[in-house]
């Protein structure tokens, strides 16, 4: 008996893994364009510290996203267990802030009097440079800032994962699912800004050995670090209309149809049809978004006469 009680155990457990392995999977894809733009924005953070104290601040807004991650995940549990409509209203605001977010970049990027400068960054490099500034205390304000930023990247990542479930799935296997997805994107993107930031590093110390290999690598390193944080951007923007765009798409069933029948009437091109007009439509709801908050900007700060 004892046997047969352990042996059902482990072919519970078993199923519950496959489940949690099949939906993390899925959830990975959905909340590729937070992780896209996760990478960019905290490596973007940590740029401008002293080259000693890059990995200690990486490590310190990574243990900073994991608290956020043990606040979010029964908080997600807790509104799914209330209303699954209201899972789907979060993740249908997820998705608008994610094209909000990349339209945000797109207008910056294109006009770039509407404020792309970093006054951060400046900040840091300032702060650096003068000997009287209290780098302890400024980086501890700066470690507070990217975690209150992860917060809402972390908050963003869940949802959608979450929404990726469907509702008459057990519990235990959301929360399982919930917390395995939390800890790799926590641990693939403060990995990866881990070594993004230290790519430079690697490369002035291979320019200064003696072998001209050795100097041809470093300098190459050198080179390639400013293009993969271009393109880590540009990726991370494009994943964040896909995605969101495809969220807003499938909360609106005219819309969402109508993109699979165009999407089927492409034949061979199907998918990537599907995967532009999504990104279209994100695009366009992130345009509405921005011009909405810029004219809202402009109400507040007009002076009273």
């Amino acid at each position: 008996m004892a046997i047969a009680s352990l042996l059902t155990l482990l072919d519970d457990i078993s199923v519950i893994l496959d489940d949690v392995s099949v939906m993390t999977k899925v959830a990975a894809k959905k909340t590729a364009g937070v992780l896209g733009d996760d990478l960019a924005l905290n490596a973007n953070q940590v740029s401008g510290v002293k080259a000693d104290r890059e990995l200690p601040v990486v490590w310190s807004v990574a243990k900073g996203s994991l608290v956020n991650k043990a606040i979010l995940v029964p908080l997600a549990l807790i509104i799914s267990a209330i209303s699954q409509a209201l899972v789907t209203g979060l993740l249908m605001i997820g998705g608008l802030y994610l094209c909000y977010e990349g339209a945000e970049k797109v207008v910056h990027k294109f006009w770039p009097h509407a404020g792309s400068n970093d006054p951060e960054q400046a900040e840091r490099v300032a702060a650096n440079a003068n000997e009287s500034i209290d780098l302890v205390a400024h980086e501890k304000e700066k470690i507070k800032g990217a975690v209150r930023t992860d917060f809402i990247l972390s908050a963003e990542i869940i949802v959608i994962s979450l929404g990726t479930i469907a509702a008459a799935v057990p519990l235990l296997d959301k929360a399982v699912t919930l917390v395995v997805i939390s800890l790799i994107m926590t641990v693939g993107v403060y990995g990866f800004v881990a070594m993004i930031v230290k790519i430079d590093d690697l490369g002035l110390h291979l320019q200064q050995k003696s072998s001209s290999a050795a100097q041809s690598i470093g300098k190459a390193l050198l080179a390639f670090a400013p293009i993969l944080m271009k393109v880590l951007s540009i990726a991370g923007t494009l994943a964040m209309f896909l995605v969101g765009g495809g969220i807003l798409a499938h909360g609106v069933g005219a819309l969402h149809h109508g993109i699979e029948h165009l999407g089927d009437l492409s034949g061979v091109f199907s998918g990537l049809t599907t995967n532009l007009l999504n990104a279209l439509v994100g695009l366009v709801a992130g345009l509405v978004v921005v011009a909405i908050m810029t004219v809202i900007s402009k109400i507040r700060n007009k002076p009273a006469h």
